[in-house]
């Protein structure tokens, strides 16, 4: 597949201003590159722009940025890749820095506590549209029904990693796929050189035997984790929140669940990829243990661990979408993965409310099942007319996030000084 030559200078312009007007999740800014990339200039076409779309959302990771990645490695090879993708996360990145700081030295204070419950409203209304979006969407069939509900069961009553739902959810779909005959494949296309897998690998997991050899114990941790959940995020970042709430919260201990709801509330507030929610994670922990030093570096190490596998699929993959596009049985494991996602963001949905409506949140166990259960005695009466402005925003009115947040966050102050 040849690429178009475009000048740098002009790849840097385009992408760098997709990257900081990329505001408002997946949707939005997949509109934004559409307009940008197909519909002012005719670096893709109309079919292009929608295959490589579906490849991207076929791969784990945040499928808005790996688009911007597609993009540019059509534009320009590796290099325009490159620039496509990081331009599409440094704003964010440096931003989030910002706020993880700020947030860590001020967090705890009543007047930010105020402001976050505005913010902490809004992403409430979000995380729900995009459940019921991606419902729509994905549930069209009993089994796909099926799915959801037991992924939400999973999830919910037994604690289940979500790594080992989506497998299960993947094989499920695999073995039951209608027709395992290929449709027509394309005979001509490039191949993936084995040099470009070695580097991107190599790059991507050096960290590790690094942090291992110099005994940096918490960093390595940090590290593995991010770098498994790489692998697993499949089905946008909703899914992946619901997955490292309960790992970072439950069972390594390095954030509370009131920190882990404000991380994803400012994730919200920034350009790019949602899935920067992981930096904040990342900078909050490393605060924790070490202090501010330890807290920037834990940053870039996550950031390496979350977003350098975005390149290793796009820059293998991409000489194959349609190839791989027409595969039936990877098509019917992907559907089953989507409508497993489901059940895990409306997991994320409940427990995101219960943690914002609830100051307190304990658990019940009963048998095999562990549910979680609030304090009804620590009800926050401020959050429902929050939440109901918030929907009125993004809703009928069809007010931005940006625009909602900051309403938002203004009347939660406001209410706070009564």
């Amino acid at each position: 597949m040849k690429q178009a030559a475009h000048p740098t200078s002009e790849l840097v312009r385009v992408f760098g201003r997709i990257g900081l007007l990329s505001f408002g999740g997946p949707a939005a800014q997949i509109a934004l590159m559409h307009r940008n990339l197909v519909e002012e200039r005719d670096w893709l076409t109309e079919d292009q722009f929608l295959r490589a779309l579906s490849f991207c959302m076929m791969l784990p990771g945040p499928e808005a940025m790996q688009l911007a990645t597609y993009a540019g490695w059509r534009m320009r090879g590796v290099s325009g890749g490159l620039i496509g993708g990081l331009l599409f996360v440094l704003p964010g990145a440096i931003v989030i820095t910002v706020l993880a700081l700020l947030y860590a030295n001020f967090g705890t204070r009543p007047e930010t506590a105020a402001l976050l419950l505005g913010v902490k409203a809004c992403v409430l209304v979000i995380v729900a549209q995009a459940l019921v979006r991606l419902s729509a969407k994905a549930l069209k069939s009993p089994s796909a029904y099926a799915l959801a509900g037991l992924s939400f069961l999973g999830i919910f009553a037994f604690q289940l990693p979500f790594p080992i739902i989506i497998a299960a959810a993947a094989t499920w779909g695999a073995i039951t796929a209608t027709n395992d005959t290929p449709k027509e494949i394309p005979q001509k296309h490039p191949s993936t050189r084995p040099r470009t897998l070695i580097l991107w690998t190599a790059l991507w997991l050096a960290p590790l035997p690094v942090l291992w050899l110099i005994g940096q114990q918490f960093l390595f941790s940090l590290a593995a984790f991010f770098a498994k959940l790489a692998v697993v995020t499949f089905g946008g970042a909703y899914a992946v929140l619901a997955y490292m709430s309960q790992e970072v919260v439950i069972t390594r201990g390095w954030l509370d669940a009131p920190q882990m709801v404000d991380a994803l509330g400012l994730a919200e507030t920034t350009p790019g990829p949602l899935i920067l929610v992981t930096q904040f994670v990342g900078m909050l922990a490393g605060h924790s243990v070490g202090g501010v030093a330890l807290a920037l570096i834990a940053g870039v190490l996550t950031l390496w661990m979350t977003f350098v596998p975005c390149f290793l699929w796009i820059f293998a993959g991409a000489p194959h979408v349609e190839n791989l596009l027409a595969r039936p049985r990877l098509l019917a494991a992907l559907q089953a993965i989507t409508a497993a996602v489901v059940g895990v963001i409306l997991n994320l949905s409940l427990w995101f409310a219960l943690h914002v409506i609830f100051a307190k949140v304990g658990q019940v166990t009963l048998g095999p099942v562990t549910l979680p259960w609030p304090e009804f005695s620590s009800y926050n009466w401020q959050i429902i007319p929050l939440i109901t402005v918030a929907f009125a925003l993004i809703g009928p009115l069809k007010r931005g996030v940006l625009f909602t947040l900051v309403v938002c966050s203004a009347i939660s102050w406001g209410l706070s000084l009564l």
